[in-house]
């Protein structure tokens, strides 16, 4: 009857271990793609936070027409208070411009 048992019991470890060795193969595998694919993805960068989801060169373009209207507002208005009201609209409006002229949601 012990050797039954015995038997039995080294039969159960033999499966245990074929399980946990088959688990640690499939687990091995799993970590193997995730650094290929770690590898392969491009670094995520960080990005500008009103301009989050433009391109350099968007929003590159979008500086360049912002200041180039502040630097026309502040040498052709002359009255201060106007000047102060238009810059604060141009900067109120410089959104609602970005998604019209890229045709994107900011």
């Amino acid at each position: 009857m012990s050797r039954e048992r015995a038997r039995r019991r080294a039969e159960r470890e033999a499966a245990r271990e074929a399980a946990a060795a088959a688990r640690a193969k499939v687990e091995r595998r799993r970590a193997r793609r995730r650094a290929l694919l770690r590898r392969l993805r491009p670094p995520t960068r960080r990005r500008a936070w009103l301009l989050a989801r433009r391109s350099p060169g968007q929003r590159a373009a979008a500086i360049a027409f912002l200041v180039l209207a502040l630097a026309a507002i502040w040498y052709l208005v002359e009255p201060t208070p106007l000047r102060i009201g238009l810059t604060l609209l141009l900067i109120l409006v410089l959104p609602v411009l970005v998604i019209v002229i890229f045709d994107r949601r900011m």
